[in-house]
């Protein structure tokens, strides 16, 4: 649709603008009314300002963050294309606005299904309120088409299996969690735990600290058991597991010692 409502556009404006310089050229101004300046300025001046004018609109309100704005869909390039994990590095504004709401260049380091990472960047209207939340180091899934990885777009299909999935990979790929874990984290029982203790190793892999947790679980019914964890944090996330903070947990009945901390991943 958008190439169509484009191409319009397009070819509209060649026609106005070939049908001003036949008329200006051919003197039809002047055989009509004898004034030789009437060959470039009269009516058939209209054409090519309202052309001009249909030009710059269509292609305004065809951007592909535009259209995601009103429909709240990726375009349809994107809209079934795979799903990465992408990682802010910078945003600025474009200079566009759409009711009030600026555009945003998004720079991303993106993860690829595979493994596979490149640098590329996203373009979307995001209300004020919520322009703060973009800053670097936020991990956000995207929508990429591998044969084209210098543009993505941030995915809007609310699909949020197919984004955790993929965040998943990610992070057994980077060695800061395990297939085990995640099935603690899908089928464990959730439950609310103090931090106690904690220390810091130094050891880093892949830009996450390592650090060691004492637990103070509580159990659903009330009764509650200590245990200590290991976890590779962004530098970030470290402030949500200090001494006396409150955090959720997974656990299997049968092997309590086994913990899964469940943190947001842009905390």
């Amino acid at each position: 649709m958008k190439k169509i409502v484009r191409t319009g556009a397009v070819v509209f404006l060649g026609g106005s603008v070939g049908y001003y310089l036949w008329h200006g050229l051919g003197n039809r101004g002047r055989t009509d009314y004898g004034i030789d300046a009437l060959s470039w300025v009269g009516p058939q001046m209209i054409w090519p300002i309202a052309a001009i004018s249909l030009f710059v609109v269509c292609f305004a309100v065809t951007g592909d963050s535009v259209v995601a704005a009103f429909t709240g869909r990726n375009s349809a390039a994107f809209r079934h294309a795979a799903v990465g994990i992408g990682t802010v590095q910078s945003v600025r504004q474009t200079g566009m606005t759409l009711n009030d709401q600026p555009e945003v260049r998004i720079d991303l380091g993106v993860e690829c299904a595979d493994g596979k990472i490149f640098d590329s960047h996203a373009e979307m209207i995001v209300p004020l309120t919520e322009l703060a939340l973009l800053r670097p180091g936020v991990v956000l899934p995207v929508r990429y088409l591998p044969d084209r990885t210098d543009k993505v777009e941030i995915d809007r299909s609310g699909d949020m299996s197919t984004a955790q999935e993929a965040l998943n990979r990610s992070m057994i790929r980077q060695g800061v969690t395990t297939a085990g874990k995640l099935d603690i984290a899908a089928r464990g029982i959730p439950a609310q735990a103090v931090v106690h203790a904690l220390s810091v190793p130094g050891e880093i892999r892949n830009g996450n600290s390592k650090v060691e947790l004492g637990l103070s679980v509580t159990r659903p019914d009330g009764t509650t058991f200590t245990t200590r964890v290991e976890k590779f944090l962004p530098p970030r996330s470290v402030g949500h597991v200090q001494v006396g903070r409150v955090v959720t947990v997974h656990y299997l009945p049968g092997n309590e010692q086994e913990i899964v901390i469940a943190l947001p991943a842009n905390v």
